[in-house]
């Protein structure tokens, strides 16, 4: 049974804190005729700080969107094979072990996608099967997870390697003046994260059943514009409120697999921001307890789109797991509006790391003997 081991996660050096962000806003933007909703806004996200991979001063201009999409990749080729790197070495596996590579971004553009300079670059197969996934934004995690988990049970001894890459700072646009863009400019942050999802094998949860469901109708109420700045990002203001349709798509889920989705012994959901949770809460009849690792990644992070999941899950994973068998339920939101939703058992296999292999001059761990 495919099994999601424990995820390795990154954030860049630079800090924002809450104040910082705050007296950013009344600075900035201080002839705002919205600024005091923008600034109550800002703090009930929860967000306590978030980080950045450029200082502030870099992160406010504007460059122009080609030099933005140069940073994003040179970043992400700088940042991105350490937690690969972790989260082999979490799994018990080596590159040459991975079947399947899924990458999600939806903060900057490559073509060929990452996937191709992965394998190139880090001694994975030249026959590994490459996925990549842009456009599902902060759904994306729960997505890479479902599709990791539809490939292992189709080849029941292969390996799929998840990796997030979400630079969200790049996104930023000084002339957007919408009170849901400020909002936004206070909830995102820049954050990776790798997994592996083991065809046999592994500690973590192991994946019994997934489903996607959209809100018919809600196509923009999370959207980008594609503009010559780049991507601009709008949220509606309804986007709070979308626990109340896609809470019974958990219920639905949990019930097809004979759980009851208020009984479960942990959740790792998607913190879009404090109101999903309580509404989250609410309608399962859940303490608020229950999505602590949602919520710390929520204050610590901030937003990190597509790495919230496998960020929550590495807390779940650190704070101590759960007992052998516990039942949980994983679900990422994002643009559509979109739930990607899994259910499974958390099974202790003991732990299984692969043995230490020095790196290459290039940054490549090398192949099984």
């Amino acid at each position: 049974m495919a099994t999601l081991c424990r995820p390795a996660v990154s954030v860049p050096e630079f800090v924002i804190t809450m104040e910082q962000t705050l007296d950013l806003a009344r600075s900035v933007h201080a002839d705002h005729p919205q600024l005091g909703l923008a600034l109550r806004l800002i703090e009930n996200t929860g967000v306590q700080k978030r980080h950045i991979l450029q200082p502030i001063e870099e992160t406010l201009r504007h460059p122009g969107f080609e030099a933005r999409n140069a940073l994003y990749e040179a970043e992400a080729k700088a940042r991105v094979p350490a937690v690969i790197y972790r989260a082999l070495d979490d799994a018990g596996l080596r590159t040459a072990d991975i079947d399947l590579i899924i990458y999600v971004s939806c903060t900057g553009f490559m073509m060929p996608s990452m996937t191709a300079w992965m394998i190139n670059t880090m001694d994975f197969s030249s026959d590994t099967r490459q996925l990549p996934i842009a456009q599902l934004g902060c759904a994306a995690g729960g997505a890479a997870i479902n599709r990791a988990h539809d490939f292992c049970t189709a080849y029941p001894d292969a390996n799929a390697l998840i990796v997030c890459c979400e630079f969200c700072s790049l996104c930023y646009q000084p002339t957007d003046l919408g009170v849901g863009n400020l909002l936004s400019n206070g909830l995102f942050g820049d954050g990776l994260a790798a997994a592996v999802v083991r065809g046999q094998g592994g500690t973590g949860m192991a994946l019994e059943r997934n489903g996607s469901y959209l809100v018919p109708d809600t196509e923009d109420w999370i959207a980008y514009r594609v503009r010559a700045t780049g991507f601009h990002f709008m949220l509606d203001k309804r986007v709070p409120t979308t626990m109340e349709p896609l809470a019974p798509a958990l219920r639905s889920l949990a019930a097809q697999h004979g759980w009851d989705a208020s009984e479960l012994d942990f959740y790792i959901i998607h913190a879009g921001g404090p109101r999903i949770l309580d509404d989250l809460s609410r309608i399962l009849g859940v303490p608020s307890e229950a999505f602590r690792f949602s919520r710390a990644t929520l204050a610590e992070y901030g937003n990190i789109a597509s790495a919230v999941v496998l960020d929550a899950l590495r807390r779940l994973f650190d704070e101590g797991s759960p007992v052998d068998s516990a039942r949980g339920l994983l679900a990422g939101f994002g643009p559509g509006i979109t739930a990607e939703i899994s259910v499974g058992r958390w099974v202790l296999r003991g732990t299984c790391r692969a043995p230490a292999i020095p790196h290459s001059r290039s940054g490549a761990i090398g192949r099984r003997p």
